[in-house]
């Protein structure tokens, strides 16, 4: 089953995201690597892809795990966490439906 994991940023986290953002993507292409990833990004902060100073507000990450206690898990280990960067993490099944 696919599992929504959404994150939510302290402020002012770039310096942190960015020191952490190599292990974080590594994890990312690991799912993507097995199939398990449908979707994966940060959300500006600002009303564009590149937000540069203004830095991002949390993420998204939708991928497939076996149980909700899997994702939960896998969300807990996030690079991100232990960095510091996510002030809340929540993780809900998900189902896709379109396109």
């Amino acid at each position: 089953m696919y599992y929504a994991i959404i994150s939510e940023d302290i402020n002012n986290s770039l310096p942190l995201r960015k020191e952490a953002r190599p292990a974080h993507v590594a994890r990312l292409e690991h799912l993507r690597d097995e199939g398990r990833l449908l979707v994966a990004g940060p959300h500006p902060a600002l009303d564009t892809p590149e937000p540069g100073d203004a830095g991002f507000t949390g993420s998204l990450v939708i991928a497939e795990f076996d149980a909700l206690e899997d994702a939960q898990a896998w969300a807990d280990a996030d690079p991100y966490v232990a960095a510091g960067v996510y002030a809340k993490v929540t993780v809900k099944p998900f189902k896709p439906v379109l396109p």
